[in-house]
């Protein structure tokens, strides 16, 4: 009877660890946080671009920009120059007031500038910036086309930094005060085509995805003018995308248009 005991005992010891053998392994569970987010703090210069589109990518007042790099004011750059974005220490030259400036008044670029350190390539066509250009602005704003708000300004960082009009194909896009224009291009990612207007030291605007540009870097534009057609050059409908920034910051611009 108790050999009988004994084999029971060990076929039942057996039959535990043949089913602890068959369970499926499982490999510890690790909580592993992500890296953070890589800061980016040069930028390299691509044919095409100016200091203001560079200025305008990144959210920074393209003075502060420009005294960081040591650009002058006629805001040369090069293809394949690298820009340090970093302006946490960068004071902008103080402004320069004048007595009853006259309405436009044009400086000529000296045709010499000293040439800044190039990396890689630079074989590529320079792009001088348009004419230096002071205008007269009343700091006065109207709607960039007769057209409904679908979409809002988001204030909290998104990528949404400015309103969107909904329009037809080839619908004017106006000017939303005097000023000029100091970027036209399409190398911009997420804005098709765009132009950029300066309106004054603080105030710049952009009218993005249009389908036809009507003026070019270096015009001087009136508010209301005509300058581009709406279009939906790099979105998925057509419709004109238009921002506001002030010292490079963007800012909500139903705050400036007049009530409809």
């Amino acid at each position: 009877m108790e050999q009988v005991r004994w084999l029971i005992n060990i076929l039942i010891a057996l039959l535990l660890l043949q089913g602890c053998s068959s369970a499926p392994y499982r490999a510890p569970v690790t909580d592993v946080s992500q890296p953070p987010p890589r800061k980016i703090h040069t930028h390299i210069v691509a044919p095409g671009e100016t200091l203001y589109s560079i200025a305008w990518r990144y959210d920074l007042d393209y003075k502060s920009l420009a005294a960081a790099n040591g650009v002058a004011s006629g805001y040369t750059i090069y293809p394949g120059q690298i820009i340090n974005l970093n302006i946490s220490n960068t004071t902008p030259p103080p402004k320069v007031l004048k007595k009853n400036p006259p309405a436009v008044v044009k400086k000529k670029v000296p045709a010499v500038v000293s040439t800044p350190r190039r990396s890689g390539n630079t074989s590529s066509t320079v792009k001088k910036p348009p004419e230096v250009t002071t205008t007269k602005w009343s700091g006065s704003w109207q709607w960039p086309c007769k057209c409904d708000v679908i979409a809002s300004f988001h204030s909290n960082g998104g990528l949404h930094k400015g309103i969107d009009l909904k329009g037809d194909l080839g619908d004017s896009v106006l000017a939303a005060g005097a000023g000029q224009v100091v970027y036209a291009g399409d190398g911009l990612r997420g804005y098709g085509k765009l132009l950029i207007v300066k309106h004054s030291d603080k105030y710049l605007s952009a009218y993005a995805h249009n389908s036809r540009l009507l003026v070019k870097e270096g015009d001087v534009v009136a508010a209301g003018q005509k300058i581009a057609e709406m279009g939906s050059t790099g979105t998925d409908s057509v419709k004109l995308h238009f921002e506001v920034r002030y010292d490079g910051q963007p800012v909500n611009p139903l705050n400036y248009l007049p009530k409809k």
